[in-house]
């Protein structure tokens, strides 16, 4: 028999071919692909003659009858007069040709071949000389039939995937093809066993476990062994089989998974006796089940593999895509959509939509978005794809410019007052006899000035580098607001003759819940703010009032204002607003950054507006809880 392409497993060919039943096998289009030598000798022709042609041995009045059966097949429906088999065979007495032209009585039990999918691919008919003696012919029918029923079982074995319900199935498989009237598998697991999957048993039975060295499976593993059969009451005794009643014999297969001993296939016989071909397919569907065993326990690892993978990528804060060998995307994590804004769908079977740097390489780039990133490639080895790791680093670039501009302001701020006191210290030291009395209080008056200068910059880089580190203590407690608020505005009004300072308290303003002295601070640093960024003069108009927030301070000027999109970056570290010639008025940029910081820590928040009239200026806003 040549090109026997449904049947994959060796045994089950080697069956077929040995076969005393002619077997043939034929494709949707009646091409003959299965003729067994018995097949051969029924109807003249060799396998080499008839495989892949249409058989010519029906009888042009009997090829309606042929049709009719199987078309009833296809619809698994048998005819009137035509008894419908087991497993949906369909039996007839007919005639059929021989090559020499002689008409033979023949009974053909014919079936549908499927795939494991259910798909129809042809039909097989065993073919009977009708003269044969009828225990004979049953018993040939009969041994087809469960050879066909093993390579359905195997192939439905096969197609599952889930180790649970593959256990299950053979266990079910183990029951209708030896006739046995409970059976089970067991797993190896070390020193122990442990019943997986049953079937005639007391469900309370499955998962409990026993020795292995003692028990039937040691015996069959210590024999070399693949099969073994016990009987006698000495002997049945065990976890698996001492709730079966009337037990008199236990037949038990191996399993092997990568040439390990895996499990065993138990068959309890209760009632009918167990003859030799019972045994074989037991050995037979052992053998089987550690195949569809491997293949559910290898899909089962990679699924997990698979999995952890999928988890470790979704989760991960870098995007990450997986470019194929022509560089298209195939893989594009959750991270990569938020780093780019390109979802999955948009990405995946398109290329990189940024430049990709040479393997082992670091790149770092800014996309349109203003987002910067560092992007790092390498390969898989064994499939040659190319995985393209990229990070957000903005915040770590704006820090390193942000420092470089700290550097480079901190030493403008610094070294201007210093010039200065430098410059009046050394003339009141080489001078100070040819300097006026008034001369010489001026000079004292600029250093003292630009000390108190120096004083209020260092005072800003360490609140600065506390706050940075967490470090702000605040101690919260009620205080009276309105008397800080008195007590700053006060002390601001006399400072410039340009800057007219309102104060506007509401009535009945609670009392607040903070740090008064911190509180002291982020008002004095709102009305330097105010002075220092509108320096032609104008109102600065401070209000507090009660709301369903807390209270509500608000510090508003006439000034130059902030460009719009700065008024959540002025509160960042070395961050000042870059509308107009707001860098002209010098400083650091943590003013408000140690305001937020010391707001917060009280439970308050700060925030910046346009001044409330529509003109220019800015309005700061306030909020502290009431007590």
């Amino acid at each position: 028999m040549t090109d026997v392409q449904h049947v994959h497993d060796p045994i089950a060919r080697a069956v077929i071919e040995s076969a005393a039943d002619a077997i043939v096998a034929v494709d949707q289009k009646h091409r003959v692909t299965v003729w067994n030598p018995a097949a051969e000798r029924m109807f003249g022709w060799s396998a080499e003659e008839m495989v892949g042609r249409v058989p010519p041995i029906v009888p042009d009045e009997l090829k309606a009858e042929h049709n009719a059966v199987q078309e009833r097949l296809l619809t698994r429906r048998a005819g009137e007069g035509e008894p419908e088999k087991e497993g949906g065979q369909i039996s007839i007495a007919t005639r059929r040709f021989h090559r020499d032209g002689r008409l033979i009585d023949v009974r053909i039990d014919t079936s549908l071949l499927k795939d494991p999918a259910g798909t129809p691919l042809g039909w097989v008919g065993v073919y009977h000389p009708a003269e044969d003696d009828e225990i004979v012919q049953h018993h040939m029918t009969e041994r087809a039939r469960l050879v066909r029923r093993l390579n359905d079982i195997v192939a439905d074995l096969n197609a599952e995937l889930d180790l649970a319900v593959v256990l299950d199935r053979i266990t079910t498989a183990l029951i209708e093809l030896t006739g046995a009237d409970a059976g089970g598998f067991v797993r190896i697991e070390g020193q122990r066993l442990r019943l997986v999957s049953s079937s005639g048993l007391p469900e309370h039975m499955r998962e409990a476990t026993a020795e292995l060295r003692p028990s039937l499976v040691g015996e069959l593993l210590r024999s070399g062994k693949t099969v073994k059969m016990a009987t006698g009451e000495q002997r049945l005794g065990d976890l698996i089989w001492s709730e079966l009643p009337g037990l008199h014999t236990v037949a038990l297969g191996l399993s092997y998974l990568q040439n390990k001993p895996y499990g065993a296939l138990y068959a309890l016989f209760s009632g009918r006796k167990i003859g030799h071909t019972e045994l074989e397919l037991l050995e037979l569907l052992a053998g089987h089940a550690g195949v569809a065993v491997g293949n559910a326990v290898a899909y089962a690892e990679v699924v997990r593999q698979r999995a952890h993978e999928r988890a470790v990528i979704d989760s991960s804060a870098d995007g990450i895509a997986v470019l194929d060998h022509d560089l298209v995307v195939r893989q594009w994590n959750p991270a990569a959509h938020t780093l780019t804004g390109i979802p999955p769908e948009d990405a995946i079977g398109r290329p990189l939509p940024f430049a990709m740097p040479a393997l082992g390489e670091m790149l770092t780039f800014p996309l349109e978005s203003g987002v910067w990133l560092n992007v790092l490639a390498a390969e898989i080895e064994e499939t040659g794809e190319l995985v393209v790791d990229f990070r957000d680093v903005t915040e770590a670039k704006a820090l390193e410019e942000a420092k470089d501009l700290f550097l480079a302001t901190t030493s403008h701020e610094l070294r201007t007052p210093i010039t200065v006191v430098q410059g009046f210290a050394s003339t009141l030291v080489n001078r100070w006899d040819e300097l006026a009395d008034g001369d010489r209080r001026a000079a004292v008056a600029t250093i003292a000035e630009r000390a108190q200068s120096l004083g209020r910059l260092v005072e800003h880089l360490l609140l600065g580098s506390r706050a940075g580190r967490d470090e702000l203590a605040v101690t919260v407690e009620p205080f009276d607001l309105a008397r800080v608020l008195e007590g700053v505005v006060a002390g601001f009004r006399s400072l410039s003759e340009l800057h007219r300072v309102e104060l506007e308290i509401g009535p009945d303003l609670p009392r607040c819940r903070g740090d008064a002295m911190a509180t002291d601070i982020v008002l004095g640093q709102l009305l330097e703010n105010a002075f220092k960024y509108s320096p032609d003069g104008g109102t600065v108009r401070v209000r507090a009032e009660a709301d369903a927030s807390g209270i509500a301070v608000t510090v508003e000027d006439e000034g130059i204002g902030i460009r719009p999109g700065d008024h959540e970056r002025i509160f960042e570290r070395f961050v000042q607003g870059e509308a107009g010639d707001r860098r002209r008025f010098g400083g650091i940029g943590l003013g408000l950054y140690i305001v937020k910081r010391l707001t917060e820590a009280q439970g308050g928040a700060i925030s910046a507006h346009p001044a409330a009239a529509g003109g220019p200026g800015t309005r700061m806003r306030l909020v502290l809880p009431a007590e």
